[in-house]
């Protein structure tokens, strides 16, 4: 192979437009003088195939070192593509363990249930002992927060009795009503075990940044696109933010798929013949990532696919999030039901 250059690699890439200038700016960041140590994370998903794609088009010195988080809950197909990406591009993605396991974090922590938002108010609320009841805002930060005479201000679960009560402002996404029928359900059927959307954190936030900063990288390299939504890709304004810090100093991130809509990746791939993991290839998976996350819409159709393919795979998910998945469909239940009353009462 011979030495790679921008205008080699400019005139091989398709005509598109947002592909072209974002392989300009993932060659400008990625061999900037700037960044001597650099760390990209891998996935095994779509979005970091071709992620990965261009920062090895355009690591003219190799400086990027390639990492995958192993979250404890991974499909076999995810890591046999590792594998195959690691022989393809002639590279190490080396693993790391999360700091807590997801099946650890969500017995000692509580398991995720429909969103990381929901998941994470729900939580305050258990730890205060909420009773799941209706009330005013007021009177309950009277009975559920402390009040502190220095700050001279309620403290405690605010931020999720805001949420409870649709405080938010109106229409807001954070407020309960966001989710239809949530809080009348939850009035009618208060979870009887522990929610929490800590397991992110512990499997892959928290992995990256001990890993940034026990290594003293300086450029951070991920694969999020603004297109796929998400609370990820909402957490973001551009493809670029400097100055994150670690031990050893300072950081940025970067994000060379950020802009990229579906049609841009669609080309992109085809263009260079990116080859995802068998997840999609074979099972029909529309994304990965942890194994039976009961944050996706479509998890009943994803534990069909994973009872299918990777059996053992379906015990392990069914045994760590199955109160999850049964408050789930109750809950969808009660929706349809809902519904169902608001039709008639209107046709009457």
């Amino acid at each position: 192979m011979g030495e790679k250059t921008l205008i080699g690699l400019l005139e091989n890439c398709p005509k598109n437009q947002t592909i072209g200038v974002n392989l300009v700016r993932a060659w400008s960041k990625i061999n900037s003088d700037i960044y001597k140590k650099i760390v990209c994370s891998i996935s095994g998903g779509s979005d970091s195939d071709v992620m990965l794609d261009i920062c090895t088009k355009c690591d003219k010195d190799n400086k990027i070192e390639y990492v995958w988080f192993d979250t404890g809950l991974e499909y076999q197909a995810t890591k046999d593509h590792l594998k195959y990406l690691e022989d393809k591009y002639g590279i190490e993605i080396r693993p790391y363990k999360a700091i807590k396991p997801i099946p650890l974090t969500c017995k000692q922590y509580g398991q995720p249930f429909l969103s990381k938002r929901v998941s994470e108010y729900i939580g305050r609320l258990q730890s205060h002992g909420f009773e799941w009841e209706d009330g005013p805002y007021e009177a309950l930060v009277h009975k559920y927060c402390k009040w502190d005479n220095d700050k001279n201000t309620y403290i405690g679960c605010k931020a999720a009795l805001k949420w409870w009560c649709n405080k938010w402002g109106d229409n807001s996404r954070i407020n309960i009503a966001h989710n239809k029928w949530l809080k009348e359900f939850m009035i009618q059927n208060p979870p009887s075990f522990k929610i929490s959307n800590i397991c992110c954190k512990y499997a892959k936030k928290d992995v990256s940044h001990k890993l940034v900063s026990d290594f003293g990288y300086d450029l951070n390299i991920v694969g999020v696109r603004k297109a796929e939504g998400g609370t990820r890709a909402t957490a973001y304004k551009s493809c670029f933010d400097e100055n994150g810090k670690n031990k050893n100093g300072t950081y940025d991130n970067y994000r060379p798929l950020f802009w990229y809509k579906n049609s841009d990746k669609e080309d992109y791939e085809n263009h260079y013949g990116i080859v995802h993991s068998q997840c999609y290839t074979k099972y029909g998976l529309k994304r990965t990532g942890c194994a039976g996350c009961p944050y996706g819409r479509d998890f009943e159709q994803e534990l069909e696919i994973i009872e299918d393919n990777e059996p053992k795979l379906f015990v392990a998910v069914n045994n760590i999030f199955g109160d999850s998945y049964e408050y789930t469909r109750k809950y969808r239940e009660f929706c349809k039901m809902m519904n169902g009353k608001k039709k008639r009462n209107k046709e009457q």
